[in-house]
């Protein structure tokens, strides 16, 4: 599953694409996702938002998640995510700078190391 964000990025934005997500009859949970920040031009995101949108994910803790966040902005936000996901239990989570490493991990062999 792709997910792409594009302008400025709110906690609306994320609610409304998880809700979407959740409506959808052909999501499964053990889908891999990565979710691009790269055409995102402002987080409008602080970190309690983040630590709200962490309380409930629509994914299976095994699934492997890529977030790409080329700023050390976003890359911040998205680490915090992966971190609050961990404390879950939910382990396959990793934040890359660059498409081609998320791409790489999400369809490479094997069980999700820890981050």
């Amino acid at each position: 599953m792709l997910t792409t964000a594009f302008g400025a990025v709110t906690l609306a934005d994320l609610l409304a694409h998880r809700e979407q997500v959740l409506n959808d009859p052909d999501f499964d949970p053990t889908y891999s996702q990565i979710v691009d920040f790269t055409q995102a031009t402002k987080m409008e995101v602080r970190g309690q938002d983040v630590e709200q949108f962490a309380q409930y994910d629509l994914f299976s803790p095994q699934s492997r998640r890529a977030l790409v966040a080329p700023s050390n902005e976003k890359y911040g936000l998205c680490r915090m995510y992966a971190t609050l996901r961990e404390v879950h239990g939910e382990t396959g989570i990793r934040v890359f700078h660059a498409i081609d490493e998320a791409l790489d991990w999400v369809f490479s062999e094997g069980t999700p190391e820890p981050c």
